[in-house]
């Protein structure tokens, strides 16, 4: 786990409005990185800087909240995750 995501999962609350807004930027990054433009499959543009890191500390964070979001669930993040895996 990378230590920024393991600090803020143990200092802040469960359902930290913060941690929300992070997760959905990771999904964003994810996203674009999946997209059709000159940057895509570019690592440098994911919050992590690779596609592991990225993905774990994805699964970290959703995995800390007490009520999960309901706009992404561990079967979004895992098919985010097979897919860019391929592009690696």
């Amino acid at each position: 786990m990378d230590n920024y995501i393991e600090t803020l999962i143990k200092e802040r609350e469960a359902d930290d409005s913060f941690k929300y807004m992070l997760l959905s930027r990771m999904q964003s990054d994810c996203n674009f990185y999946l997209g059709d433009t000159p940057q895509s499959f570019n690592e440098k543009y994911l919050w992590a800087g690779n596609v592991e890191e990225h993905i774990q500390n994805m699964k970290d964070l959703w995995n800390s909240f007490k009520e999960k979001p309901e706009w992404l669930s561990m079967e979004q993040i895992e098919a985010y995750e097979r897919k860019m895996r391929k592009s690696i």
